[in-house]
């Protein structure tokens, strides 16, 4: 038997197996409501297969959109569209999460009517970021007030509200890959002098405050979160020495809470020669967390089982092999071939290498 393929008891939900579908931007939101649509629902259901899966981030505000035709979950014709996808995951036997997004400064003034994206501080991440009027650069953010910070903490209350009239069976908040929360762990984007800048602890306080607000609408037991630690050179994030120590920070304090899981993420870019950087991530943090940890980036069948085996973790989160293997678990069991996934159609509009593989 594969550890992959066994159940496992998330904090009360029973998942049929360790293989979780990652949250992966798709961009089939072609609508003025930003809403999913039947399409959204046909995808996710094909791969209600899954233990678990975790939707696409889906903005809590307009204020949090920094790419075209993504998902919210701040409106009453974005939550009827879930419904529609959680329905559809339900019927097929699955479980499913959504991820609460804000990107904070990876935006663009073309998504906020011409207003300045909102920062932990106003340090420009020198990227480019796809409008619908094409590829532009990064512009330097508007630092947020107090006010403002405290505004997206009730709007990240406000959408896993949402989440749970739409039927999901619990939330994860993405506090990772360089967006919002993200910026505010990192001293390369946070240089406020607040109680959200300066010391680790403040720097970290805005994550644990909106999971202090998000408890009061949903159980702690169905909350997750997702992290990089070891996340360089992209989106504008830097890897100092205060880095590791802040995540290490992080997911210590993040035992005070009863979590479904902590999601973390293998680094992106080689970070072998990077100064304070940690390259195994899951075997780093795996001792500091006493709930269930979650694992994921680039990992196979075999990577995956053996990170379970060896007890680094306790579910694996697979991305480009759900795109293209809908029936990903059954393909695991059986040992058969896989798709190769088309990149070119990953951000794209419609149902080519969408819902046809």
């Amino acid at each position: 038997m594969q550890p992959l393929l066994t159940e496992y008891n998330l904090n009360g939900i029973l998942l049929k197996n360790r293989i979780v579908m990652a949250p992966l931007t798709r961009n089939r939101a072609d609508n003025i409501e930003k809403a999913p649509t039947e399409l959204h629902a046909e995808y996710y259901s094909q791969r209600a297969s899954a233990g678990l899966i975790i939707t696409e981030g889906s903005q809590v505000s307009s204020r949090a959109v920094g790419y075209i035709n993504t998902p919210g979950i701040y409106t009453q014709s974005q939550i009827n569209g879930w419904k529609k996808v959680t329905e559809g995951v339900h019927k097929n036997g699955g479980k499913i999460f959504i991820q609460l997004w804000h990107v904070g400064r990876i935006s663009h003034p073309d998504f906020h009517n011409g207003d300045l994206p909102l920062a932990p501080s106003a340090i420009n991440p020198n990227t480019i970021i796809r409008t619908y009027e094409g590829k532009k650069e990064t512009v330097t953010p508007k630092e947020m007030s107090v006010e403002e910070i405290k505004q997206t903490i009730n709007d990240f209350k406000s959408a896993a509200k949402n989440a749970v009239e739409a039927g999901f069976d619990g939330i994860e908040i993405h506090s990772s890959n360089g967006y919002l929360f993200h910026q505010f762990f990192n001293k390369c984007s946070n240089t406020r002098s607040d109680e959200y800048g300066g010391s680790i602890i403040n720097r970290a306080r805005i994550l644990f405050e909106v999971i202090d607000e998000i408890k009061t609408v949903i159980p702690e037991q169905k909350i997750g979160l997702r992290l990089n630690p070891s996340a360089h050179g992209f989106s504008g994030i830097t890897i100092d020495e205060e880095t590791i120590p802040t995540f290490e920070y992080i997911v210590k304090r993040l035992n005070d809470y009863d979590l479904a899981y902590l999601h973390l993420s293998e680094p992106f870019t080689d970070v072998t020669n990077v100064p304070f950087a940690v390259n195994n991530i899951a075997r780093h943090f795996r001792p500091l967390f006493k709930g269930t940890v979650m694992i994921n980036n680039e990992f196979n069948k075999i990577s995956g089982n053996q990170i379970i085996s060896d007890g680094f973790a306790d579910l694996v989160a697979f991305g480009k092999l759900f795109i293209s293997n809908p029936d990903l678990p059954k393909r695991f069991k059986l040992n058969s071939a896989l798709n190769e996934w088309d990149k070119k159609t990953f951000y794209t509009t419609g149902a080519q290498g969408y819902t046809d593989y």
